[in-house]
């Protein structure tokens, strides 16, 4: 039975995710609406997700059983400022945004405390997310067991001190963008020295998801695990390689954080 509607103020990247999850599970909504200020943006929205409905405004989306917000840290607190008055009562808002804290957010609202932070993880579009969540202290069980509920079929969500949130954004959510583009030079490379591109994908693919095993469950220390392969081919180029870990998350880090 379909008795929850879902609003989104914001139609991005994550907006695109959590509503691919939602179709791979083929999960149904009384109604799922969606905002954004690019009428782009929107469009191909509603190309991928048909069943959308799309909202001439954030007031729209926000008067819905469950609003997330799918904004920027910037814009969230003058965006809450536009719709406080527009929450259904009982209704869940749901940021997901590091940087601006549940605490914040409330001193916005004047009824509506059911606020949830979630720092999604982009791998949710296979319903594989890592999805750290806090819930408001005064947040009624049964709504936090109803959300976690829906979470948890985006991938693994877990709760946790709001406090650790964006160590979770550094280490979760940002965490596919340091490789990606390396598994997709490499899968190119192969195809450079005689494998097709289905040779080259697998072999970078399988050996990927093995290495990860090894590293984290052959019962071996970091540098055991190391040591396995004798001949580093960019091995010069490791300590520069964990330079730019250094000097671009640690700043990114203290950025983001409250």
């Amino acid at each position: 039975m379909k008795t929850k509607s879902l609003g989104f103020i914001g139609g991005g990247r994550i907006t695109k995710v959590i509503l691919q999850a939602i179709a791979n599970n083929k999960t149904e909504y009384k109604a799922i609406v969606v905002f954004d200020t690019n009428p782009e943006v929107l469009s191909a929205l509603k190309n991928q997700f048909p069943g959308i409905i799309l909202a001439g405004s954030a007031s729209e989306a926000a008067k819905h059983d469950m609003v997330f917000l799918a904004l920027h840290p910037p814009v969230i607190m003058d965006t809450l400022e536009l719709v406080k008055d527009q929450f259904k009562p009982g209704s869940i808002l749901i940021s997901l945004a590091p940087k601006i804290t549940i605490e914040k957010m409330a001193s916005k609202l004047t009824t509506n405390k059911n606020i949830v932070r979630l720092i999604p993880n982009a791998t949710s579009i296979v319903n594989e997310g890592y999805n750290p969540v806090c819930f408001n202290v005064d947040m009624q069980e049964d709504k936090k067991q109803m959300m976690l509920r829906i979470f948890r079929r985006m991938g693994r969500t877990f709760e946790v001190p709001e406090q650790k949130l964006e160590s979770y954004a550094i280490m979760s959510a940002m965490l596919p963008t340091y490789f990606w583009f390396q598994w997709k030079e490499l899968v190119e490379i192969g195809t450079q020295i005689g494998l097709t591109a289905e040779e080259s994908q697998n072999s970078v693919r399988d050996t990927l998801l093995a290495a990860i095993r090894t590293y984290f469950y052959a019962n071996l220390q970091p540098d055991e695990v190391i040591d396995l392969i004798p001949i580093k081919p960019i091995g010069g180029h490791e300590s520069e390689i964990k330079a730019f870990y250094h000097d671009s998350l640690l700043p990114l880090f203290e950025k983001i954080k409250p």
